[in-house]
């Protein structure tokens, strides 16, 4: 009979502050989309990342609200890395735009920059070159910026960094997110840091925040009347729930400890067994390890990913695959995709642990018990 306590893989964790910060919004009565917790929540971030920034209900929409900075319309074409969640791809849809994929590279699991390359040099061939680039830091490791950042200045095409599982990652010493002209954070519940639901929109001009903030309070022109002159949305973050954004924002350093922590202690735990290896740690910038995510050979293991996988689940233990790449994913069947073996065979034989940063030394070490069982390894 599996254990009663469920081990997940990725929950909430809050510190001493957040519940006084979401008291003094009750207290005071500021419960809507303005008050002194989403000001303070604002600053912080900015000061934290030395950008100016607007919270919003969801990392979503601050994909949707950066994508519409950048001028992204219906007919534009939208590059994007095949290896992600599918929030990385649908807000180009919402604008009308087209997306094309863009396989992982090894060294990263990220946005393959030759590959990207090849693509843009053969639209540019063409006459058509597509509007923007969604890069992704996947699973809060950073892309490389500085080569993609290269080849987009070169081609004209602008960029968006989604740092939606990368609060806290940094790329030669600037925090992802903060290098193309428009970054995006996630502060789901299951990120390091949690509003249980929001995001933040940061860019390095000003005026796009101001913008930004204007249409994510449904584009209300000034007055005393109720008058509109551009499409607006609701996206804007409550009071409340930046309180809670507050408290998460000053742990924010030991919960990416924490991470890495763990991230480390699968990879001692297992580093006697031929087939599991922890995702690549590049050199250029801190890792912070969202996801403890490992890569399953089973032919040298003797067990496959799936098998892991179910082991887990007989135990009470969740876990999961990597991300399911967009060129395979029947919504998008028949999308242009530069490559996608790559981030196929990491889907294929990747797996993510449990995570969370309140998670137990006795639970830690009864997951890698049931994964060593499972591979026929048991010390």
């Amino acid at each position: 009979m599996a254990p009663t306590k469920r081990v997940y893989l990725s929950v909430p964790h809050m510190g001493e502050n957040e519940l006084r910060y979401v008291q003094d919004a009750f207290t005071s009565n500021w419960l809507s989309t303005v008050g002194p917790n989403l000001d303070a929540f604002e600053a912080a971030f900015t000061a934290r990342v030395g950008l100016p920034c607007v919270a919003l209900g969801s990392g979503t929409a601050g994909m949707h609200l950066g994508l519409r900075l950048l001028g992204v319309g219906p007919g534009d074409e939208v590059v994007c890395p095949t290896l992600t969640f599918i929030a990385s791809v649908n807000p180009a849809v919402y604008l009308g735009a087209r997306p094309v994929f863009v396989d992982s590279e090894r060294a990263t699991w990220n946005i393959d920059p030759q590959r990207l390359e090849d693509l843009l040099r053969r639209r540019a061939a063409q006459g058509r070159v597509p509007k923007a680039l969604v890069v992704v830091h996947l699973y809060g490791q950073s892309a490389d910026m500085d080569a993609l950042k290269s080849i987009c200045d070169r081609y004209g095409v602008a960029m968006l960094e989604d740092a939606a599982e990368a609060v806290g990652t940094t790329y030669r010493g600037r925090p992802a997110g903060t290098i193309a002209p428009v970054g995006v954070y996630s502060f789901n519940g299951n990120k390091i840091i949690t509003t249980t639901g929001g995001g933040m929109l940061v860019a390095h001009d000003p005026a796009w925040i101001e913008r930004a903030r204007f249409w994510s309070q449904q584009a209300r022109d000034p007055g005393v009347a109720y008058e509109h002159t551009q499409t607006g949305y609701n996206y804007r973050l409550s009071n409340v729930l930046a309180g809670i954004g507050r408290g998460q924002l000053e742990v924010l350093d030991q919960r990416v400890a924490r991470r890495r922590e763990i991230a480390f202690f699968y990879r001692e735990a297992f580093a006697d067994l031929d087939g599991l290896t922890l995702m690549p740690q590049s050199p250029d910038g801190l890792h912070t390890n969202w996801l403890s995510v490992f890569q399953v050979d089973a032919a040298r293991l003797g067990i496959d990913r799936d098998a892991i996988i179910r082991a887990l689940d007989a135990e009470n233990i969740e876990s999961r695959p990597v991300w399911k790449p967009m060129h395979l994913q029947p919504l998008f069947e028949g999308v242009e995709c530069e490559g996608g073996e790559v981030a196929a065979d990491l889907f294929r034989n990747g797996i993510c642990f449990p995570s969370s940063t309140n998670l137990g030394d006795d639970d830690l070490r009864r997951g890698v018990a049931t994964v060593r069982r499972a591979a026929g390894r048991e010390r």
